[in-house]
């Protein structure tokens, strides 16, 4: 099909092209990339959604979305493009690109419907009605930290994620484009995305910190090493400064041993020309991480294929898997006792404006039939305290609890 690239002649808000389009039925993203000020919308009006394996080379403008347990790399679902828009920071249309003519049905119908969306925000205060019983939840996964700290002192792993969930019960007639809002605000530093996945019924909100892989327009891969994880805030409330971040043993050695991973990756296909930078300590909303950073010139090593190389490499990454990477999936899919869907998987546009944005889906919520399932992890190596892991899913938490509490 041609792509047309004039700019719409009615004025849209991304918010409501998103919510126009989950009313209808059609499968819609809205995100904003780290540290900028652009929203970015796709609209695909397939009811059924493309699964298939995230080659970059050789698809279209899109948005991909990975389940975490997606071995042979065939359960992703490619979310086509058959409306793409960037809006400015005033939601001025600064990109169009469509499959479908101006007076095709479909987008007719789905722009008049954008332009009766109320966006007028509902300051409204429900108390949260949290599902899970947090004693029992605490109990069973300081048992299964035990568990997985007495395996790695075995020496039949280094080091394993153990995640967890917690479900709260949702006021009717909530806003999910008013979360975004939220998100967007509070999380600047962060890949904040709306998903709706009409095929399940459900819709997905984050506020991730951590890239898997990224490929620009002029041909430079990136990744990131991204683990350890403490308050930003001291007990005061104050914004500790990255600078001072005390960081123990246990962080270190986790944070190195995502780091050695990635070089492992490199080593394996061979590619000695990379820089690395770090690792330093980030801030990603009310925690700080250790992060190191890789980049490599794809023309300079002539290797435009290594965006899918590595995804196929890294996911999933020992960040949110652990090592050796079979070892550590054993002991999740035994020890966790749920399914974790495309937590810690990945998402992100693909092969939009000649750029690939890839990554981890962390810090988000399943909206399912009034429910929101919110998830947390973290790294257990052998010096890891149970109790303390306990308190670092609380905190990660927290990240989508906020916005949830404001409604």
């Amino acid at each position: 099909m041609t792509i047309e690239n004039k700019l719409t002649q009615v004025a849209l808000r991304p918010e409501a092209g998103w919510q126009a389009a989950q009313e209808l039925g059609w499968a819609a993203v809205l995100w904003r990339l780290p540290r900028a000020k652009e929203k970015q919308l796709i609209i695909n009006f397939n009811p059924e959604l493309t699964q298939t394996k995230i080659v970059l080379e050789d698809l279209p403008a899109g948005f991909a979305v990975s389940p975490f347990l997606n071995l042979e790399g065939n359960d992703s679902f490619f979310i086509e493009a058959d409306l793409y828009f960037r809006f400015g920071a005033s939601n001025e249309v600064l990109a169009e690109q469509s499959n479908l003519p101006l007076t095709d049905p479909q987008r007719v119908t789905w722009e008049n419907r954008a332009h009766l969306v109320d966006l007028t925000p509902h300051h409204e205060v429900h108390p949260l009605v949290h599902r899970s019983h947090s004693d029992v939840a605490s109990a069973s996964y300081i048992k299964s930290v035990e568990e997985a700290v007495a395996a790695i002192e075995t020496g039949s792993l280094k080091k394993v994620v153990l995640s967890r969930t917690k479900e709260i019960e949702l006021p009717s007639g909530l806003s999910y484009v008013q979360l975004f809002e939220r998100l967007n605000q509070k999380y600047p530093n962060a890949f904040v995305s709306l998903v709706y996945l009409p095929h399940l019924d459900q819709v997905w909100l984050g506020a991730t910190p951590e890239t898997l892989v990224s490929v620009d327009r002029e041909g430079i891969f990136r990744t990131v090493a991204l683990a350890g994880t403490q308050p930003a805030f001291d007990g005061n409330g104050q914004l500790m400064s990255p600078k001072k971040a005390p960081w123990t043993q246990k962080e270190i050695e986790e944070q190195a041993l995502v780091s050695r991973y990635i070089i492992s990756c490199f080593k394996k296909i061979r590619v000695r020309e990379y820089i690395e930078e770090g690792p330093k300590t980030v801030i990603a909303g009310n925690l700080m991480h250790l992060c190191s950073e890789y980049a490599v010139d794809t023309k300079e090593i002539n290797f435009p294929e290594i965006g899918t190389v590595m995804l196929e490499l890294l996911h999933p990454t020992s960040a949110v898997c652990g090592m050796p990477k079979q070892a550590a999936l054993d002991f999740i899919q035994k020890h966790e006792n749920y399914d974790r869907a495309f937590y810690s998987g990945f998402l992100g546009p693909v092969n939009v404006e000649k750029e690939t944005n890839l990554f981890v889906n962390l810090r988000c919520m399943k909206i399912q039939q009034g429910i929101a399932t919110l998830y947390a992890g973290g790294g257990i190596t052998e010096d890891s305290d149970p109790q303390k892991e306990w308190q670092e899913t609380e905190l990660k938490c927290h990240t989508m609890l906020s916005v949830l509490a404001e409604s």
